[in-house]
């Protein structure tokens, strides 16, 4: 039964988490009960045709609990973080003026922290210096790629994996150019914060290897499915090159490698497990470091009551201090 609040005009909810913690099942259970549209925080969900190794919802529960944000591009195309938070900011509007509550809901940290504390003034690229740094790294590979950015800017070394090589050629680049540490120009300097009450949820599993096995049964449900079959399709697509963005994007790569024969299905199925592991990992570092987060652990079995009972106080507190 749908609990009925009366509708404040600005709050915001945010319901961040790991993968493989059950965001979209849990986000869908909170639409029935409270007026809530959600907003896909995943720089993922963002490509039209990448389904099965996203873990998209699918259309029965899209049905019932629409997702702004989602099949927004191609997988040929890019999409920012600048490019998000101006889209969200407009769906919050958008929710706003319907008089609901927006509910964003995805594991993409960089998305969520653009979007809570604007943008930062980070150099535009440059364009000989990148080229320069892409013939460096085809001569000497990854890993020296990455000893590189960690004698310049280790905190940055730290954060970025060594096989994220756009990522860490960007850190080397910004660092270059302006002579300060990438997290050193993230952390000052940032414009049009944002201007809404918020209530920050983490879903934060307590048990790290029931998550691990969650991680497992997601993968091969994803292979089940056919993700094999959604790569190769994706492969063939005029203008796909496995360096894209989307490509990147933790499965979509490693099965890449598998098609192109570069390892066994075994090796691949490996490789995929540790790249999800890594990336859950990363994403509950992430939201450790995190300001005014309530955290909940999914695995919980009171957990929906424990997300439901802090959203109605969030938005009883809403209406009586006059946002309402």
């Amino acid at each position: 039964m749908r609990v009925e609040v009366a509708m404040p005009a600005a709050p915001v909810i945010f319901l961040m988490g790991p993968t493989a913690t059950g965001k979209t099942e849990l986000a869908a259970g909170l639409v029935a009960r409270f007026p809530l549209d959600i907003i896909s925080v995943d720089s993922a969900l963002v490509y039209r045709g990448m389904d099965v190794g996203t873990a998209k919802p699918p259309p029965a529960v899209l049905a019932r609990a629409p997702h702004r944000l989602v099949d927004r591009v191609t997988p040929a195309e890019s999409y920012s973080a600048a490019r998000f938070r101006e889209d969200a900011l407009a769906a919050i509007r958008d929710i706003h003026g319907a008089g609901r509550v927006p509910l964003l809901v995805g594991g993409t940290g960089l998305y969520f922290r653009v979007l809570e504390q604007g943008l930062s003034p980070l150099p535009a690229a440059d364009a000989a210096l990148r080229a320069r740094l892409a013939r460096w790294r085809e001569r000497e590979g990854n890993a020296a790629l990455h000893a590189r950015l960690a004698a310049l800017d280790p905190a940055s070394a730290a954060r970025i994996h060594p096989n994220d090589p756009q990522r860490v050629q960007r850190a080397i680049e910004v660092f270059e150019i302006t002579g300060r540490p990438m997290g050193e120009l993230l952390a000052a300097g940032r414009g049009g914060a944002f201007p809404h009450p918020l209530l920050k949820l983490a879903l934060m599993p307590r048990d790290r290897a029931l998550l691990r096995e969650r991680i497992a049964r997601r993968l091969d449900a994803m292979l089940a499915a056919g993700l094999l079959e959604e790569v190769r399709r994706l492969r063939a697509a005029p203008g796909m090159s496995r360096d894209l963005p989307s490509m990147r994007a933790v499965g979509y790569r490693q099965v890449w490698g598998y098609l192109e024969g570069e390892y066994d299905f075994a090796e691949m199925q490996r490789r995929l497990f540790t790249a999800t592991a890594r990336l859950a990992k990363r994403q509950m570092t992430w939201l450790r470091a995190e300001s005014s987060v309530v955290a909940l652990d999914p695995f919980d079995p009171g957990v929906e009551d424990g997300l439901e009972e802090r959203i109605e106080r969030f938005l009883a507190a809403a209406v009586e201090n006059g946002q309402g």
